[in-house]
């Protein structure tokens, strides 16, 4: 199986950028093919410009869009990696997004978007999280994730088959404690597995 990896966070060496190696090595020892999209490294204009919306009148959208669009098209499933930054996304995954997934590619602007293209890809979204579990659901934070991603934007264009893994308490290295390094070696795990058997099993 071919796999697209979009990986956002501006620094590669992170825990972020920690995260996806050790998913991509499970991914390469279950025997998956890789596509990595480093969306900070590779330049990628997240700002959306009036060319943006040619999508809503029939005219052929940017090449940078096209050249996305294609690395879905040679893909058989897909997951996006980034830490969370103000219960969402990093800006740049959410500029990819908006540019990205347009109207009559990724959805249909109807009540009914059943029939995208992505409608048969099976996703994962890895993300980190600086804060803990307790937190997150003390403030609805989980549950919103899930109706602004897996909801808003994934069951829109038709990607029902997603999960979210949330990895918690990954904090940033001048916060790391023993425990937080315990912590992070048990993601790093958990990112691995998740590599060897998420895109394996039916």
């Amino acid at each position: 199986m071919k796999i697209l990896a979009v990986f956002s966070h501006p620094m590669r060496h992170s825990f972020t950028g920690q995260v996806l190696d050790s998913f991509v090595k499970g991914l390469h020892e279950a025997g998956h093919e890789v596509e990595i999209a480093d969306l900070y490294s590779e330049g990628f204009q997240a700002i959306m410009q009036e060319r943006d919306f040619a999508q809503f009148e029939d005219l052929p959208m940017p090449d940078d869009v096209l050249r996305e669009q294609q690395r879905f098209e040679r893909c058989d499933a897909f997951v996006l990696i980034f830490p969370i930054w103000w219960w969402s996304f990093p800006a740049m995954l959410k500029g990819w997004i908006e540019r990205v997934f347009t109207a009559g590619w990724a959805f249909k602007v109807t009540d009914d978007p059943s029939g995208s293209l992505l409608e048969s890809r099976k996703a994962l979204m890895i993300c980190c999280a600086g804060g803990s579990s307790r937190m997150y659901e003390k403030y609805g934070t989980r549950e919103a994730l899930k109706n602004m991603i897996e909801v808003g934007v994934m069951e829109y264009c038709g990607v029902t088959d997603v999960e979210t893994k949330i990895l918690y308490k990954a904090r940033t290295a001048f916060e790391i404690s023993e425990e937080n390094k315990q912590t992070r070696e048990q993601h790093l795990v958990t990112a691995y597995e998740l590599g060897r058997g998420y895109f394996t099993s039916s």
